[in-house]
């Protein structure tokens, strides 16, 4: 049985670099928001919940795997950083769905400690609204799902915007008034509970108008946040809520072949709707501060596809809260849709 070379590249050699140097972000237990007070960047390298790491680590494997397939003869992450853009095309070419691809280019941009602002922080490649296969348009998948026998899971979905995990923990006590909101905010506060603190802040001070609201508890990377309960079955939506006991489930089983990420699309558009003010009303020199404390124009001109339209950058920010998100060109290429 041969030996290997001193130094003689190999997969598993690539395969053990992007290992080490992901294991070697791990931050659980330290506070994001903590970080970014202090310094930014520190957060680059940082990677705070396991269901982070888990999910990165899959897809900068299929990374990896598709470079020993294709190039061979690159052996080191340095080498491997410039084949990025040809791989995230090769995803699209695929046709695998908008959030899975931006998901990966997420995991490459950790690997690599590229920032959020860092203009070669890596994209995925731009197509065209009606090539995405998630959160529009009719799926393969629908064909197994009738929304009429499902009518009533699917307004649920649509007026609250939630992700599956969310959706399939979901019990009756997640149903919060204004008044129990604000009751438990100043509970959080008291008991040092920062994070559950700002979700109730946050929620409460962008939906003043709104009366009822769902927490998200444990939603992407481990966070929380108070979404509003909104659009046309939003009565019927609160009603399933108070009739279900808070400590059970309020959904005993979610199909499968629902599509709850691509209904948080309907959600995202019916807020945008309500809240977006007509653009002629708006003036492109005045700047308004965004989630990252940088201060932008109140009007949001669209790339790619949608490339000269026009959006209310406010409406954008608001819509970033109900959603979890902190970057608005997540709401705008993934979510918002038929304006």
């Amino acid at each position: 049985m041969g030996h290997k070379k001193k130094g003689a590249p190999s997969s598993h050699s690539l395969h053990q670099q992007a290992y080490d140097r992901l294991t070697a972000m791990l931050a659980f237990g330290d506070s994001r928001r903590a970080d970014k007070d202090e310094d930014p960047g520190i957060s680059a390298d940082k990677i705070y919940s396991f269901a982070t790491y888990k999910t990165y680590w899959k897809h900068i494997k299929y990374f990896i795997k598709w470079v020993k397939e294709k190039h061979p003869e690159v052996t080191t992450l340095k080498k491997a950083q410039k084949l990025v853009p040809e791989w995230l095309q090769s995803r699209v070419d695929e046709k695998l769905s908008a959030w899975t691809i931006q998901t990966e280019a997420a995991a490459l941009n950790k690997l690599y400690g590229i920032t959020s602002d860092d203009p070669s922080r890596f994209q995925p490649p731009r197509r065209r609204k009606e090539d995405i296969t998630r959160s529009r348009g009719t799926k393969v998948r629908d064909a197994h799902f009738s929304e009429a026998a499902n009518e009533e899971l699917v307004n649920f979905c649509k007026a609250c915007g939630f992700r599956r995990n969310v959706l399939e923990r979901l019990k009756g006590g997640d149903l919060y008034d204004r008044e129990r909101a604000e009751t438990a905010l100043e509970a959080a506060k008291n008991a040092g509970d920062t994070a559950l603190a700002k979700a109730f802040s946050d929620g409460l001070r962008t939906f003043p108008e709104q009366t009822y609201f769902i927490l998200h508890r444990n939603d992407k990377g481990g966070k929380t946040r108070l979404s509003p309960i909104v659009g046309p079955k939003a009565d019927k939506v609160v009603q399933r809520m108070k009739d279900t006991p808070k400590g059970e489930k309020v959904w005993q089983y979610v199909n499968t072949n629902c599509d709850v990420h691509g209904y948080r699309s309907d959600y995202a558009t019916f807020l945008y709707k309500q809240y977006a003010r007509p653009i002629e009303m708006l003036d492109f020199h005045n700047k308004i501060r965004c989630a990252d404390g940088k201060y932008r124009s109140e009007i949001y001109v669209c790339r790619g596809s949608e490339s000269g339209k026009r959006l209310d950058r406010r409406a954008i920010g608001i819509i970033s809260v109900a959603l979890g998100h902190e970057r608005e060109d997540t709401a705008i290429a993934n979510y918002i849709r038929n304006l």
